[in-house]
């Protein structure tokens, strides 16, 4: 047992800056599941993050002279945030390397705590390799945002809180997991006290670091991590954290965008607060876990770990929270394209809200519609209105799914081409910061036309970028290698359905 982390977060200097936050019920959240459900509030704390008590336990630790050089951290969000403020209060110099992708509003707060802030490059891995940089030419302190047995011990301290607050049987513990310093810590204090406390980690499904380390055994580096919640986007999980998960650590869940936008609105009817994208990983997790293992009764918590939420992402929460919560669906379904169609597809339909509806007429027998339709029964009631339209003789695509339909394609029903030819379509990622689209233009200035486009800014520091382009078939291994050379994240969509239903 590593009973050395006991005494580290027993003994952990959080409480000069932190606060012990509170361990709320969540009232609609219990009555729905038929369990009782708490909400870890670290979201109260004074920079509306966890990330705070082990930046703030680090930096106490150092030596005066460590002090008297300053500090460096690298980060885009929490972290950072943290770190400054920690400095600021013990009145040492720190310095925050933070891509230039970092929305304005973060760097704006981490300079309000008196850091001073560098940005570097595109991602985060390349603002950690500049700080390292910086380290070495000015002799300062690196403080890690998870891979540190101060930092972990500083983020033990909800686990002590938790035990404290709440002396009952607990079935779990649901903690999100980015870097895997705060469920090592929260883990290793808890199993010591109370093993037969689960301690669940839950993840985004299109960053699965920790889930994939645990099933192989072995610290992995994911290709790539998706960006939605931006404050678990980590690619490989921190070595002491990973070492302790192996030992502490139940299970790891995954969840959808879908589901984490559903679990902020859980939240927010709870608490009437906003979680940000990577604190709802909690909640998401217990609905999923709850739903698998077909409990009721038992108490279970869940830690929302911050509320540093950009204001431009509510609009893509509020759009795909009712998805998450399988309260609508969206369907592609072709009809017939003659005076009348909509309103007998409707009474098909029946009784049900039409949440979204986009047609385009297009000439010839048939129309292909987009469709959302509001359910309150979850994929039992989708598969009944799709055997209903079926059995009335309706083509049916479900695109509840379907992450291109639900970023892109509903926003651009109505714009197929039957005169574009040799069509090949690509979902990108790229950073969102001046010059990144006119960077990507230029890399695909092969002559080839582009034929479609379309982007939607989500207050993400990265944009999402849907491209149509006209390639004969004799550049198709050019247009490989150039995607390659790019450096963006990008999928094939050629062969979607929805795409030849709509656009193709």
């Amino acid at each position: 047992m590593d009973s050395e982390y006991i005494e580290k977060i027993l003994c952990a200097r959080v409480y000069d800056v932190a606060a012990e936050t509170s361990l709320d019920l969540a009232p609609l959240l219990s009555k729905r599941l038929n369990n009782t459900i708490f909400l870890k509030r670290e979201d109260q704390q004074p920079v509306f993050s966890f990330k705070l008590r082990g930046a703030y336990n680090k930096i106490c630790r150092l030596t005066n002279a460590e002090k008297a050089r300053g500090v460096i951290a690298a980060s885009a969000g929490n972290h950072a945030q943290g770190v400054a403020l920690a400095a600021q209060r013990l009145g040492i110099k720190a310095v925050i390397v933070m891509p230039v992708t970092t929305p304005r509003i973060k760097v704006n707060a981490v300079r309000a705590f008196g850091a001073r802030t560098v940005l570097h490059g595109d991602t985060y891995d390349e603002a950690y390799a500049y700080a390292q940089e910086l380290v070495q030419k000015h002799d300062m302190a690196f403080i890690h945002p998870y891979d540190d047995p101060d930092v972990i011990a500083g983020q033990g301290t909800i686990g002590m809180e938790i035990a404290r607050q709440h002396p009952d049987s607990i079935e779990a513990v649901f903690v999100p997991v980015g870097g895997g310093g705060l469920i090592a810590g929260i883990a290793a204090y808890l199993k010591n006290l109370r093993p037969n406390v689960k301690i669940i980690g839950v993840e985004p499904e299109d960053a699965p670091s920790m889930q994939q380390a645990l099933e192989k055994g072995c610290r992995v580096t994911l290709d790539q991590v998706g960006i939605f919640a931006d404050g678990v986007a980590v690619r490989c999980v921190g070595k002491e954290p990973f070492r302790l998960a192996r030992k502490y650590v139940d299970e790891v869940l995954l969840v959808s965008t879908d589901e984490i936008c559903a679990a902020i609105k859980d939240i927010f009817d709870d608490t009437r607060t906003m979680a940000e994208t990577a604190g709802a990983l909690a909640v998401a997790g217990i609905k999923k876990y709850v739903a698998r293992e077909r409990l009721s009764g038992r108490h279970m918590i869940a830690i929302n770990t911050g509320a540093n939420i950009n204001f431009d992402r509510l609009r893509h929460v509020a759009e795909r929270a009712e998805l998450g919560e399988r309260r609508e669906a969206v369907f592609a379904v072709t009809i017939p394209e003659r005076p009348g169609s909509f309103r007998a597809f409707c009474r098909t339909i029946g009784k049900r809200g039409i949440t979204e509806f986009n047609y385009r007429f297009a000439g010839g027998p048939t129309a292909h519609i987009f469709v959302g339709v509001q359910i309150s029964d979850g994929d039992a009631e989708k598969e009944k209105i799709i055997a209903a339209l079926r059995e009335k003789d309706y083509q049916v695509l479900d695109m509840t799914d379907n992450e291109m339909a639900k970023l892109h394609v509903r926003h651009m029903v109505g714009g197929r081409s039957p005169d574009i030819d040799d069509e090949t379509l690509y979902r990108f990622e790229f950073p969102e910061r001046p010059g990144a689209l006119l960077k990507f233009l230029d890399a695909m200035d092969y002559g080839w036309n582009i034929s479609l486009f379309h982007y939607r800014n989500h207050g993400a520091a990265y944009g999402r970028v849907l491209v149509g382009m006209q390639i004969p078939a004799k550049d198709k291994v050019r247009l490989r290698t150039s995607l390659q050379s790019l450096g963006y994240h990008y999928w094939d969509e050629t062969e979607n359905p929805v795409y030849k239903l709509f656009l193709g």
